[in-house]
């Protein structure tokens, strides 16, 4: 059950760090933003904002398959890790600055979500211990 956990989340990590590098570069290639007819037709006719729409679908189903089985908290914690995996991407692919307060919310992050697994663990270890002591 391990590994189901770390596969879905790394999976959901890449579907949701595709819907948002996939939004930043349709919305590049819609400049001017004007809403009307032929914006409409600038955003829809490049491909960049299907890979935002198979990102978003793809997260979803794999979130809705891990909220079966992981525990709510942790979970929720490891689904904010495509903050990271975007930051990292929007320096490389469009220039954006590695800030010194970027890197520290990113290892904040980070430390955040071992913490809620690790409590989660032993919880888990403790019920289970419970509920093999005889009474």
């Amino acid at each position: 059950m391990k590994y189901f956990y770390i596969i879905g989340f790394l999976l959901l990590m890449c579907f949701d760090t595709l819907a948002q590098i996939s939004f930043k570069f349709a919305s590049i290639h819609a400049m001017p933003l004007s809403f009307d007819l032929p914006w409409l037709i600038r955003v829809f006719s490049h491909p960049w904002i299907y890979g935002a729409f198979i990102g978003y679908i793809g997260a979803f189903f794999i979130w809705m398959s891990l909220l079966k089985h992981a525990p709510v908290g942790p979970s929720f914690a490891a689904s904010h890790l495509e903050l990271i995996s975007v930051t990292l991407l929007s320096v490389w692919l469009f220039n954006e600055p590695l800030t010194l307060l970027k890197t520290i919310g990113a290892v904040l992050i980070l430390i955040g979500v071992l913490f809620l697994a690790k409590d989660e663990t032993e919880q888990s270890l403790q019920a289970i211990d419970q509920q093999n002591t005889p009474s």
